[in-house]
């Protein structure tokens, strides 16, 4: 694996999500965790984890994206309804741990050598595998992932619902 290209797309991962959850806009927001979705899967096929490579593109930047589009057209945002935004006590206190941990996360970096990386398993990526461990060891979490889901689609009907 090419080391160049996993920290290019590990990077890319990481200001996708920066870019994501800083935008006002719901649709833009959108967008760029579409393009941290892909990100995600080209870190998994560098790690020759083709499947899920592929189920990252196809459920995640597809399917989860169309719901989550649905969903922002459902609550119908208006511009007047988009506040702007205010730097609050939790805003500092956020930013002041963030770069707490990027200071903690540069100072580990530093003072361990760089190891070669752990070569993976047999199988490691394929349909197998992956559906033995979720419908063995991580069927609840499984489960638990899909009621969620569920319970977001019927909150974000009922928030988007308008009185009469």
């Amino acid at each position: 694996m090419n080391p160049i290209l996993f920290y290019t797309f590990g990077g890319l991962a990481v200001v996708t999500a920066l870019l994501m959850v800083t935008r006002q806009n719901p649709i833009a927001s959108a967008l760029w965790l579409v393009v941290n979705f892909f990100a995600f899967a080209a870190l998994f096929a560098l790690l020759s984890a083709h499947f899920i490579a592929v189920i990252q593109i196809l459920l995640y930047a597809g399917a989860i994206m169309v719901l989550f589009i649905f969903v922002i057209m459902l609550l119908n945002l208006r511009e007047e309804e988009i506040k702007p935004r205010q730097l609050q006590f939790s805003g500092l206190l956020g930013g002041g741990l963030v770069i707490y941990l990027i200071v903690l996360l540069v100072l580990g970096l530093l003072k361990i050598p760089a190891a070669p990386f752990e070569a993976s398993t047999e199988g490691f990526g394929y349909v197998a595998p992956v559906g033995r461990l979720l419908f063995t060891k991580y069927l609840i979490p499984f489960e638990l992932t899909s009621v969620l889901l569920l319970v977001a689609i019927v909150g974000s009907v009922v928030m988007g619902k308008r009185k009469l």
